[in-house]
């Protein structure tokens, strides 16, 4: 079975999503007849190197989300996962030229039709006078013995076109372009994760996966990879893709060891959430910085993709500061972060919590058999919420986001966390108002907040006294609180026109 696909025809989509980005971004220009975008202020490139990459759709952002200046000078893009036509990189190439640029550099990635067609299309722009070079860029980490196609072209090629835009930018020849960057080239290494295939439109996915595998070392074409490994968290997944793409044993390794200045790029495949993205990019960093590596820059988002493929991909590139200079140039390219230009490694991440204020002293105590019996009763609670996680979730399934059982089971586990740290507080009141905080801080969502709002409400009649009728005016504080609070908002929302009136919150 075909996966569905948000396109106006198979066979359109690549033209489709290039004209997309095109219409959207003044500063480009599709070339008539050609899947090709170009820069729109090709003319003010006189006298300077352009640079020019591709290769087939599908990988968005990449390669035309890196045209501007101090990167691209254009793109030329096939169908999906396919090379790019000679005559369309021919055409580019004579575009750039009859600008009045100086030479043009061609940045493929190493699969063998993109090769071959940029390779051929340089050979004709030659044939004709104009000057071309063409650097291929293998940062593939995965083969741990030589292949006879080499390493193959993967996220890291992005860098080479920042590399390669900030020397061009400068002013510098194709030349002397050609050689900088085809060293870089040698200085980074690239390692893939997936947990499921992708599939190009009109196909099926391209591999199948077992629920408690993932695909290592796969390339963005869905390509199998070197190997399949099983499911496990996000450190130990980040751990493993580190040794193997930074292990001597392997051929294709980066040679990255302790001391070692690196930029990172945590690149996203396609269909990882950004939740997950942020896991691994923090797991990234620690392990790295846990092996004495010293990370200058983190490049965190989607770079390279693969379509949907729900997966991630590693980038480490060796640095000194000329090259981070380099990598910090400006660009106006739209893909491109907006990159603080410090070191990651050696920054203070935290900030010393403020000291919480002292509880006032309150005229009631609890006897230490009374302070005994709120304990037992919170951990009741506890427990009885922690076996009713599922099935709270399934009730709030119908009605909401089912997470229902997994706030209050949050709770739950942030007060017997509490309740082993040490004795609980002395009166019901100073009780009440330290689970008020805790589920404040803890519970998340709406819930966190009421029962914060009941608990801090309903404490203050118990600071004078803790008898029934106290306990009576708590709960009646509490409900009150909760009712003034929904009251309120539900006149927020009545006083905006065009607003529906009703509650803010249905359900707790």
């Amino acid at each position: 079975m075909t996966s569905k696909k948000l396109v106006n025809s198979v066979a359109g989509c690549a033209d489709d999503a290039l004209a997309g980005l095109v219409a959207c971004n003044p500063s480009l220009q599709l070339l008539q007849g050609h899947r090709v975008a170009l820069r729109s202020d090709l003319d003010s490139l006189k006298g300077r190197v352009a640079l020019l990459s591709g290769g087939g759709s599908g990988h968005e952002p990449a390669h035309a989300g890196f045209i501007g200046k101090g990167m691209l000078t254009g793109v030329i893009a096939g169908a999906v996962f396919t090379s790019p036509a000679v005559g369309s990189i021919l055409a580019a190439i004579r575009a750039v030229a009859q600008a009045g640029v100086v030479g043009t550099l061609l940045i493929v990635k190493n699969y063998t039709g993109d090769r071959l067609n940029f390779g051929l299309a340089r050979e004709q722009a030659r044939a004709e006078g104009i000057p071309v070079e063409m650097v291929v860029v293998g940062d593939d980490s995965a083969f741990t013995v030589l292949k006879k196609a080499g390493r193959r072209g993967l996220c890291g090629t992005v860098l080479i076109h920042k590399v390669a835009g900030a020397l061009a930018e400068a002013g510098m020849g194709l030349e002397e372009i050609t050689d900088r960057v085809s060293m870089v080239t040698k200085a980074m290494g690239t390692l893939g994760v997936s947990l499921s295939s992708c599939s190009v439109p009109g196909s099926k996915p391209t591999f199948e996966l077992s629920a408690d595998e993932v695909e290592l070392g796969l390339g963005i074409h869905g390509e199998a990879g070197v190997r399949r490994i099983k499911m496990a968290t996000a450190d130990e997944i980040v751990a493993l893709m580190l040794d193997h793409m930074t292990s001597s044993s392997n051929v294709s390794h980066v040679p990255v060891q302790s001391g070692s200045s690196v930029v990172l790029m945590v690149n996203n495949l396609g269909g990882l959430s950004f939740l997950e993205l942020g896991i691994i990019a923090d797991a990234a960093v620690r392990s790295l910085e846990g092996r004495g590596v010293k990370i200058a820059r983190a490049l965190v988002g989607t770079f390279m993709s693969a379509l949907e493929m729900p997966g991630v991909s590693l980038t480490l590139l060796l640095v000194d500061e000329p090259l981070l200079k380099l990598i910090d140039a400006e660009t106006t390219a739209s893909a491109w972060p907006n990159v603080a230009k410090v070191w990651v490694t050696g920054r203070k991440r935290s900030r010393t919590t403020p000291v919480e204020p002292l509880a006032a002293p309150d005229s009631t105590t609890a006897a230490g058999a009374a302070s005994k019996q709120m304990v037992l009763v919170l951990e009741r609670v506890c427990t009885t919420l922690l076996g009713l996680e599922e099935r709270l979730n399934a009730l709030d399934r119908a009605a909401g986001d089912g997470d229902c059982g997994t706030t209050h089971s949050c709770a739950a586990r942030a007060i017997q966390g509490w309740l082993k740290e040490g004795p609980s507080p002395a009166s019901p009141a100073q009780l009440l108002s330290k689970l008020s905080f805790l589920l404040l801080e803890k519970m998340g969502g709406s819930s966190g907040a009421l029962y914060s709002l009941f608990l801090t409400a309903a404490a203050q009649p118990l600071k004078a006294k803790t008898d029934l009728p106290a306990w009576s005016a708590a709960m009646d504080a509490g409900l009150e609180a909760m009712q003034n609070w929904i009251l309120c908002g539900q006149q927020d929302r009545s006083s905006k026109p065009g607003r529906a009136q009703g509650p803010i919150c249905s359900r707790f």
